[in-house]
């Protein structure tokens, strides 16, 4: 299974087009995976599928790029996920009062049950853009096993570097966030 979601892949980042559309059935359990994991509560205004339609409709914009197996792929829809989910928290925090956030102190804590719709996704995103500044490779350990679900061990082959890397990038990472998110 995971040879032919690769084969398809190259394909498609390839520019054939049938082979993006037989990409769909294959991967579609794994994005509704990770949809759940990015979205837990049943409150969100977000829900699973729609959250899949939309991810898969950014990764079929995006069908030129080169995604050389199924973890940089997952990976990726991992992060189009984040940002449909931001960008949707946004709208809805525009909505509200102006759309003024509060600090959450505790929102590290609940990274990786953060409420889809609310204040703490905002501020978990703006944490990470903050992170991003300071290290490009720290946000994307965050985001591929926060948001991905990724493990360090594929975390290490995406990013071509150690486990042991990986580890000591994703503990200085958390450290930097618990400040970020502090002093957001």
């Amino acid at each position: 299974m995971g040879q032919d979601i690769t084969e398809l892949l190259q394909r498609a980042g390839a520019g054939d087009r049938p082979a993006l559309d037989a990409l769909l059935p294959l991967i579609y359990a794994e994005l509704r995976k990770l949809a759940r994991a990015q979205r837990p509560d049943a409150q969100a205004t977000i829900n699973t599928t729609a959250l899949v339609h939309e991810a898969y409709l950014k990764l079929v914009d995006q069908s030129r790029l080169s995604w050389p197996d199924r973890r940089h792929f997952f990976a990726y829809a991992a992060k189009a996920m984040r940002n449909i989910l931001v960008d949707n928290a946004r709208r809805r925090a525009a909505l509200k009062h102006g759309g003024g956030q509060q600090r959450d102190d505790d929102a590290l804590d609940r990274v990786g049950v953060v409420d889809a719709g609310g204040a703490d996704l905002l501020l978990v995103d703006q944490a990470l853009d903050r992170l991003a500044a300071i290290s490009d490779r720290l946000r994307d350990v965050v985001e591929m096993h926060v948001f991905g679900g990724l493990e360090f061990k594929e975390i290490a082959e995406c990013l071509e570097v150690t486990e042991r890397t990986v580890f000591r990038d994703w503990r200085k990472a958390r450290a930097l966030l618990e400040t970020l998110l502090v002093t957001a």
